[in-house]
């Protein structure tokens, strides 16, 4: 049976989007109050200090009217303070959507997704006496379709939840904090995406490139330790000053434990607890501007919040040669053994930028905050080898909207040299004509429009130019799939 929604006429999809847009910036909302996570897994919270200007202020004593209170479950009869007071927290969360290709792509058509997380946390301090401890278990409820592989076939994946359905443990650790907080070691099942790369302010938006970005997601095996995959591992961290901190971690390096076919299908349930596959390494250095101190008697900064990174992975397993074979000659020669050549390793760089840069005043929940990320890595060993995205988001733009953010955003994927040199060499030995693949960019509107504090919708907004940096269109010799332009809306509700 097919798990996704039919598509509804054009007209009417039009009318009720333009609805639903004019609705979330008029309608006043029932309270203003702390922000439920964030949908996409993929946005982690590993800054030095971030300034998170999505995130409201806490409120003191917790709320525990319907419209008001942070779960829609409340305190469940007192169970989440009898669990508090043993140090268990308990977190279940539920996102679902609809996204729908209007024009271009493979073919027209829409796709539900939809995601569960489950939480299950432990302060060892007070479970079992052992301070500054604290293990992790977490686990995926995935079901819907994947509009962008039926649809789309993009690289810059349309949706930060897409993934195979199935149920699956996500991550398994236990972090260890020393020296009065200024080190911490977290050591097992890991999804690097929660602690690195991460950029608080692109986490507003659907596109996957906002979260996990598409250069990892394409060239690392299996596309790395992140959503919905998770590798074995160890991460050290070291806070040395309110303002830097250091991050490294390494991590087996392929979570689906072989390349011989789909990854989400080989770690179908997330219990592959893999160390044969080489090794991951990441680092990361971050500084936070301005950042706010420990100790909340001191003085604060003046200026505004920023944080900015700095870091590197690199993969110990042999690369794959997109163009040549270990005979010299290019793989899309009739010649050819047909055997990629390999590299030794694969390695890249990036930095990330978050930095908010306007607020009408210290206590306003208004803001204008800006994101910006770059990265490499080697031409001739990857499918993309330059990667950038940045945007800006508006916090509050409306009265009485305190909680609510818009923002636009734009993400940009650049074919490596030795992918485009094989399109070329295809059209010369085998299919005249053939496309050159060049680059694709995403442009991204969004509206998230906080209803409750346990309950957000989010309307949005996607082009795309030439997907997959012009992939070929399967249903018509010699031409590159169409622009495509996706609409959709997406719930979360936080338990």
């Amino acid at each position: 049976m097919k798990n996704y929604l039919e598509p509804v006429p054009r007209k009417r999809r039009v009318n009720a989007l333009a609805t639903l847009l004019l609705s979330l910036a008029a309608t006043p909302a029932f309270a203003q109050a702390s922000s439920p996570a964030a949908a996409d897994p993929a946005a982690g919270a590993g800054d030095a200090a971030a300034p998170a200007p999505q995130a409201a202020d806490a409120a003191a004593p917790a709320p525990t009217g319907f419209w008001e209170r942070a779960n829609l479950l409340g305190n469940m009869g007192g169970l989440r303070d009898v669990l508090g007071d043993h140090g268990i927290t308990l977190s279940l969360q539920e996102t679902s959507e609809y996204l729908y290709n209007t024009s271009g792509g493979t073919h027209r058509g829409g796709a539900y997704q939809g995601l569960t997380q489950f939480g299950f946390n432990v302060d060892t301090g007070k479970a079992v006496g052992l301070p500054g401890g604290t293990f992790n278990v977490s686990a995926l409820q995935i079901h819907g379709t994947n509009l962008t592989q039926r649809y789309l076939q993009t690289l810059q994946t349309a949706t930060g939840i897409e993934a195979n359905s199935t149920t699956r443990l996500w991550e398994l650790w236990y972090q260890q904090s020393l020296l009065d907080g200024k080190v911490d070691v977290k050591v097992g099942q890991q999804s690097v995406d929660q602690e690195f790369m991460v950029s608080q302010n692109a986490a507003t938006f659907m596109n996957a490139t906002f979260g996990w970005p598409v250069l990892p997601s394409t060239d690392l095996p299996a596309g790395g330790p992140a959503y919905p995959l998770s590798s074995l591992g160890v991460r050290l961290r070291v806070k040395p000053s309110d303002a830097w901190t250091a991050m490294v971690g390494v991590f087996d390096g392929n979570p689906a434990g072989r390349s011989d076919g789909d990854a989400q299908v080989l770690n179908a349930h997330g219990t592959n607890f893999n160390l044969r596959s080489g090794a991951f390494v990441i680092g990361e250095v971050q500084y936070a501007l301005n950042a706010p101190p420990a100790d909340p008697k001191s003085p604060q900064p003046a200026g505004l919040p920023g944080t900015y990174k700095l870091g590197f992975w690199y993969q110990s397993q042999h690369a794959n040669d997109p163009r040549y074979g270990t005979d010299g000659l290019s793989l899309a020669d009739p010649a050819s053994n047909g055997i990629a050549a390999t590299h030794r390793g694969n390695y890249g760089f990036y930095a990330v930028a978050d930095q908010m840069v306007w607020r009408p005043s210290a206590n306003s929940p208004r803001s204008v905050n800006v994101f910006a990320r770059v990265m490499g890595a080697p031409g001739d060993r990857n499918i993309v080898d330059f990667a950038a995205n940045a945007g800006v988001t508006l916090k509050a733009p409306f009265k009485g909207r305190d909680n609510d953010v818009a923002g636009i955003a734009v993400g940009y994927a650049k074919i490596g040299s030795h992918a485009r040199g094989l399109d070329g060499d295809t059209g010369v030995y085998t299919t005249p004509g053939y496309p050159v693949r060049r680059a694709e960019t995403v442009v991204e509107a969004t509206y998230q429009y906080q209803v409750a504090p346990w309950w957000q919708l989010q309307a949005d907004l996607q082009h795309f130019f030439r997907p997959g940096g012009g992939t070929p269109n399967p249903n018509a010799a010699g031409a590159r799939i169409g622009d495509e332009t996706v609409v959709g809306v997406r719930t979360t509700i936080t338990f």
